[in-house]
């Protein structure tokens, strides 16, 4: 697919302008309103693949939870059906909220034998919407101190379970990226992030970091790529424990296995064979 409907609909995924004005772009790109139209179901996310380990897969039990510390916050928490002394992990979203694809990502994360809990940031305004247009607005609406506090709380929830070992992993996506790099900033009991592609933390706050870093980047995302130089450069200079793996050829959001236009196979299986080997390193 041409790069610039790529770019396009990447800048209108994270705010640069509105439904009309994508869908206008578009069909400039492609010569019609009629192709726009078509392309549409390839761009967005399809959530009919988002079953890779399904609901009822007898390895995992699933349920809803809520999370003490913060009035509606709740999260979809995925375990294996047997074990004690586990390893946890938060899963954090993109900036849809917590959609069928961020929870068959949470129950993959749980078959890797993690207690993986899928927090849902939009929970406490009324949950994540099916319309994936409203839970960016929702998203938008956000402040800064929520988001950590959600993140923190979700921590405190995960090291106080009876079945876990009392570590906390962090993975995120796009926003949630983003997210897990502000959360290992603002909270010291984090034993390791891994960010997809997500925005950096102010290196100015780097000295702050305990947790260990996985960093994984799109060589395509000139928007978040911006700001790796400065990041990686803080990072080394305070000592921190990090990794960065840049996947060359592939587009922000290559671990999206519902977003067919995106989705990069082979950059996604090495990508998630890394974040596992690091989190049984740091958590497990």
């Amino acid at each position: 697919m041409d790069q610039r409907i790529i770019d396009l609909y990447d800048d209108f995924t994270h705010g640069g302008m509105n439904r009309r004005t994508f869908l206008d772009r578009l069909a400039a790109l492609v010569g019609s309103a009629a192709g726009a139209t078509a392309l549409l179901p390839i761009l967005q996310n399809n959530y009919a693949h988002a079953q890779t380990v399904p609901e009822n897969d007898p390895r995992i039990t699933t349920e809803m939870v809520d999370i003490p510390g913060a009035s509606g916050l709740k999260g979809y928490l995925a375990k294996p059906t047997s074990g004690d002394d586990l390893p946890t992990v938060l899963v954090i979203h993109e900036n849809r909220g917590l959609n069928p694809h961020i929870k068959d990502v949470t129950r993959r994360m749980a078959t890797e034998g993690f207690i993986a809990l899928g927090l849902d940031y939009l929970s406490p305004m009324g949950g994540t919407p099916a319309d994936e247009d409203k839970g960016r607005e929702m998203i938008g609406q956000l402040e800064q101190e929520d988001v950590i506090s959600y993140g923190k709380a979700a921590v405190d929830y995960l090291q106080g379970l009876p079945d876990g070992n009392g570590e906390v992993g962090a993975v995120g996506f796009c926003w949630g990226g983003g997210a897990v790099n502000t959360l290992s900033v603002n909270e010291p009991d984090l034993d390791a992030g891994v960010a997809y592609y997500g925005r950096q933390a102010d290196p100015v706050d780097v000295p702050k970091i305990e947790a260990a870093l996985m960093l994984h980047y799109a060589g395509q995302d000139e928007r978040i790529n911006a700001g790796i130089s400065a990041y990686e450069a803080a990072l080394k200079e305070a000592g921190k424990t990090y990794e960065i793996h840049m996947y060359e050829g592939v587009n922000h959001a290559f671990n999206n296995d519902t977003n067919a236009a995106r989705y990069d196979k082979e950059a996604a299986d090495l990508a998630w064979k890394r974040t596992v080997d690091f989190l049984k390193k740091h958590v497990g």
